[in-house]
């Protein structure tokens, strides 16, 4: 059974806040903790992801479908389309809304959280070619992760599956794996170690959606009728 529209807003919302609060505020404390050492840096940062995008997708996955992110609704929507599964154009829409304000949510609570203001516009640029290169793969691999999961009947699995590959993202790409433009948007407004600069948002996002199309694509070639599983994308029964 389908949770109501409104329910399922309000875990995409605190979902994504809770998300962008997780990797902001680790990456706050990485820096508090370990100034001196990049690596150190980003090793706790990523760790800190992976066990609390793990936790979240178990939290709110059952009421939402957990996708956190503008580019696994669009993917549930362009897969489920043909098929009349998964999520409409208008609770796409919805979701967005729900995902980038939960994004921008998130990272002022990091802020405030760490006794910073609670708007600070980054300045870490991040608009390089390899980076832009970067969130394709990124996206593209997280996007066939969860729809081959989906189809295969290991959804259950979604939560350590979904969470080890982000945290592994962040070491085999340059970008770091952002592969969400919620978060994206979100981490511009802290300017701290996981901070991205606004004039790196645009590039990001343009990646991230290749990366949906490149995604699709390949699940797609992999499982043609990967569509007609699209509502459990929307929620795991359970």
């Amino acid at each position: 059974m389908i949770s109501s529209l409104p329910r399922r807003l309000l875990a995409e919302f605190l979902g994504t806040a809770l998300l962008v609060a997780v990797v902001v505020g680790s990456g706050i404390a990485a820096q508090q903790l370990s100034p001196d050492d990049v690596g150190l840096q980003l090793l706790e940062n990523s760790m800190a992801t992976v066990f609390g995008l793990a936790a979240l997708i178990l939290m709110f996955g059952p009421v939402s479908g957990a996708h956190f992110n503008p580019v696994v609704s669009l993917a549930d929507w362009l897969l489920g389309r043909k098929a009349g599964k998964g999520l409409s154009l208008a609770e796409v829409g919805a979701y967005v809304v729900a995902q980038v304000a939960g994004g921008i949510s998130g990272a002022v609570l990091a802020n405030l959280m760490f006794d910073l203001d609670a708007v600070t516009i980054s300045t870490k640029d991040r608009a390089t070619t390899g980076h832009f290169v970067a969130e394709i793969v990124a996206t593209a691999g997280l996007v066939a992760l969860i729809f081959a999961l989906v189809r295969s009947d290991r959804g259950a699995l979604a939560a350590p599956a979904v969470g080890g590959y982000i945290g592994a993202a962040y070491w085999f790409t340059s970008s770091t794996s952002f592969a969400n433009p919620a978060v994206t948007i979100g981490r511009v407004f802290s300017d701290t170690f996981a901070g991205i600069a606004p004039g790196s948002v645009a590039p990001f996002i343009l990646a991230q959606l290749l990366g949906l199309v490149a995604g699709v694509l390949l699940i797609l070639a992999l499982y043609p009728d990967a569509g007609e599983r699209a509502d459990d994308v929307v929620v795991r029964p359970g």
